[in-house]
């Protein structure tokens, strides 16, 4: 065996990932693990349950402290980013990031661990997002046996949330929940999009003299090949073959975009298409002047970072 052309590199995949000719993958960031358990500084508490013994896919649910079965709380339904290829419901920066969200939002959240490219190609991620949004679902029929969907929920609220990959995933569930043949009989009372990660061959706004532009493109081709390239309607919903925008089926949706990211074009854009297409719901969008793509999962605690989720709690509670 040529153990050197073994460990030659056939995928560099900045900053994410390697690629060896053997087959072996090696992540560069997002592989830290921290355990669900207590969190004293949020008062959130949070366990890891197994939703498909098949697959493996499995989410964290958390909730705060002062729940009670007596006041049922919304819901949120979150998917990680990490461009569909790094990051889990483990990761550090998720788990903290969203300690504080469920804190701040006093609400139930269900973090979704989909398997990752390249191990598990696309639209893998996609089907087992769908899965734990089937099994959640089950609960406001009486057929899930979820302690805490079960007891502190409040069906009539529930959110899809989502940043970079995860608000992806976001959208393509929002559109597939409104198959009438995938009907989950749940009802989104709203989308919260973060730092969207869509993209497109042609390049627009900040992009065009953006050097990072390079690297981005590169992000896709490695994810989904494929002959559309960064047009394949899965990045790019902006193309002709793509889900029209009034298929997505909830009732409000919050675009959050940062100044400085390179995708930030793509969410003013999505906030754009909404308007423009027959969609019947209420679009917001927020800037963040001075910070870059997910800044708030790297310092949860800043205070733009604060300013951000006070801006999900209220969107999310909202009456």
């Amino acid at each position: 065996m040529d153990t050197a052309n073994n460990l030659e590199i056939v995928h560099d995949i900045f900053p994410y990932l390697q690629v060896y000719k053997n087959g072996t993958v090696k992540r560069l960031v997002g592989t830290e693990f921290a355990p669900a358990t207590y969190d004293p500084q949020t008062g959130v508490y949070s366990k890891d349950i197994l939703v498909n013994p098949k697959t493996g896919v499995s989410a964290r649910i958390y909730r705060p402290n002062s729940a009670t079965k007596s006041q049922k709380l919304p819901l949120v339904v979150y998917f990680h980013g990490g461009a569909f290829c790094i990051s889990s419901v483990g990761d550090p920066k998720y788990h903290d990031s969203l300690n504080v969200f469920v804190s701040k939002a006093n609400v139930v959240l269900v973090s979704v661990d989909y398997r990752l490219v390249p191990e598990h190609p696309l639209p893998t991620a996609y089907e087992d997002s769908w899965s734990v949004l089937k099994w959640v679902a089950a609960h406001n029929s009486k057929h899930g046996s979820e302690v805490w969907l079960n007891e502190l929920v409040n069906f009539d609220s529930v959110f899809l949330a989502g940043d970079s990959a995860g608000a992806n995933i976001s959208h393509f569930m929002a559109i597939r929940a409104g198959k009438s043949d995938e009907a989950l009989g749940m009802k989104f009372s709203g989308m919260l999009m973060i730092s969207p990660y869509f993209w497109g061959e042609k390049p627009i706004g900040i992009e065009v003299k953006d050097p990072r532009k390079a690297m981005v493109d590169k992000w896709w081709e490695f994810v989904c090949p494929s002959d559309k390239g960064n047009d394949d309607p899965l990045i790019n919903p902006f193309v002709d073959e793509a889900p029209k925008f009034e298929e997505v089926v909830c009732d409000r949706i919050l675009i959050c975009v940062a100044e400085m990211d390179i995708l930030r074009d793509r969410g003013i854009l999505y906030y754009e298409s909404l308007l423009k297409s027959q969609w019947k719901g209420k679009a917001e969008i927020i800037e963040t002047k001075g910070e870059d793509h997910v800044f708030h999962i790297f310092n949860p605690t800043s205070e733009k970072a604060l300013d951000l989720v006070k801006c999900w709690a209220v969107f999310i509670n909202e009456k």
